[in-house]
């Protein structure tokens, strides 16, 4: 699941991991494409690139940053930074969202499940919203089996086979209450 080249003298260097690819149309995304250009900017301490599901698309790529304390930097400033540098357009996030505290694993690692859920909750529901379907809850959880799952409560008298139309544009498995 690694992904990684090898150089002119014979070495071989980690770039990232499989698993973490944006696959936006077909197109790979290393999400270090994206990580490392928006380091750059003065104000951010830590950035995360993860894939927002897309039911055009299949993803889109959207950052996440901590800014370094005492710095600021509006969403919209760091969206306009990162298409400045990033030289791929396919590559430019689609948003930037700025978190007061990234989540972590406990050996320090940014813990990129908990923003790829929070991009798939965000999405399904922006979807649902928009075609006019009240939803109770949507929770996001990871089935061992299918990858990402979402568990969807409707609100009464809203239509389960038009939310079944529009969630099943998407790649994530549902579950309609």
């Amino acid at each position: 699941g690694d992904l990684g080249r090898q150089d002119a003298e014979g070495y071989f260097w980690l770039t990232g991991r499989k698993k973490e690819l944006i696959i936006r149309g077909g197109h790979n995304i290393d999400p270090a494409m994206i990580e490392a250009p928006l380091h750059e900017h003065p104000a951010v301490q830590i950035a995360a690139a993860v894939g927002r599901p897309d039911a055009h698309a299949g993803e889109l790529p959207v950052a996440y940053v901590q800014l370094k304390p005492g710095q600021s930097a509006t969403e919209a400033e760091l969206l306009a930074f990162a298409q400045s540098v990033i030289g791929e357009r396919a590559a430019w996030p689609k948003q930037v969202r700025v978190m007061e505290q990234m989540p972590l694993t406990a050996v320090g690692k940014i813990f990129k499940p908990t923003l790829k859920q929070m991009e798939a909750r965000h999405a399904l529901t922006s979807a649902l919203s928009e075609a006019g379907i009240e939803v109770l809850r949507l929770d996001i959880v990871d089935d061992k089996s299918a990858g990402m799952r979402a568990l969807v409560s409707l609100a009464v008298g809203a239509s389960a086979e038009q939310a079944r139309q529009v969630l099943g544009r998407f790649t994530i498995a549902f579950d309609l209450n």
